[in-house]
């Protein structure tokens, strides 16, 4: 079956069906970022594409620009610190407009710490709950982000009972 408005053309579109498709890009977005895949996190955006982030703990605001698939590639890199993450995705909101849309989906996203010399107990999980503000654009390869701004609402760190290293990563085994 013929979907004009998945390839961008001008007929009317079944909002149902862009509205999925919107919100599986959050969710390969969410698993390329926990997955550590800078290729494929930036074949999401478009070649110009944006991820504006915050300047963490000095700044909840997004305030730090990576444009372009070179720059994109490289955001998974800044998360090796944590021994992994978990972005939980909710809340999604959109407007289409055409080949164009905006939107904005909240995201409790986890960064899991293992013990460090001199801390008490086997770990942390730092907890950032996000509200991202999204413009995407229609492409013939799909939805892709233009911009997308992570707006940190606040920040929680919680102790963790049990860190095992490796035993849930992110192709999902499960010992």
């Amino acid at each position: 079956m013929s979907r004009p408005w998945m390839r961008g053309g001008d007929q009317p579109h079944d909002r149902w069906v862009v509205e999925e498709e919107l919100r599986t890009l959050s969710t390969d977005y969410a698993t390329a970022v926990d997955g550590r895949d800078g290729e494929r996190l930036a074949g999401l955006f478009v070649a110009d594409g944006a991820l504006v982030v915050p300047r963490y703990p000095e700044d909840l605001r997004p305030v730090i620009t990576r444009s372009g698939h070179q720059e994109l590639r490289r955001v998974p890199e800044g998360l090796k610190r944590y021994e992994r993450t978990f972005h939980q995705l909710t809340n999604h909101r959109y407007e289409v407009a055409g080949p164009l849309a905006s939107g904005e989906v909240l995201c409790v996203a986890h960064h899991l710490s293992a013990d460090t010399p001199g801390t008490p107990g086997p770990g942390t999980d730092m907890v950032w709950f996000i509200r991202y503000r999204d413009d995407y654009r229609r492409t013939d390869s799909g939805w892709r982000f233009v911009r997308r701004e992570l707006h940190l609402q606040w920040v929680e760190d919680r102790p963790v009972g049990m860190v095992t290293p490796g035993s849930h990563g992110a192709d999902g085994d499960v010992p």
